[in-house]
């Protein structure tokens, strides 16, 4: 067996319409279809694939415990300055690095819920 991919990141919000539409309007996402569940949630794509599953609620709701311990969650991006822009007019906070070596510049910035996201931005 081996790991081929990354399917996706789970988070759970007690702010989920404003976490629906940070990772929509803000990083980009197309929210998409979601399997009916008794717990309330939505699904964020790339691609045609749903890669941030959010569940809304109390922690230990619905669909249990989980870790509470991811510490970033990383995107691939393109066009640095014209997000840096978006950012700017939305007036988030973010904060730019640039990786040893010069070929990646990377952007971090919090979600509605603290969790910290990472873009990539290839040169």
């Amino acid at each position: 067996m081996s790991i081929s991919s990354l399917d996706h990141v789970n988070i759970r919000t007690e702010r989920l319409d404003e976490t629906v539409t940070f990772y929509r309007d803000v990083i980009g996402l197309e929210l998409g279809e979601r399997p009916n569940f008794a717990f309330p949630g939505a699904w964020l794509y790339i691609g045609g694939e749903p890669v941030i599953h959010l569940i809304g609620g109390e922690r230990g709701a619905g669909a249990g415990e989980g870790t509470g311990t991811i510490d970033h969650v990383a995107f691939g991006a393109d066009d640095f300055d014209g997000f840096a822009a978006k950012l700017s007019g939305k007036a988030i906070e973010y904060e730019v690095r640039d990786v040893p070596g010069g070929k990646i510049r990377q952007v971090f910035l919090f979600d509605p819920n603290g969790v910290k996201i990472e873009l990539n931005f290839r040169r």
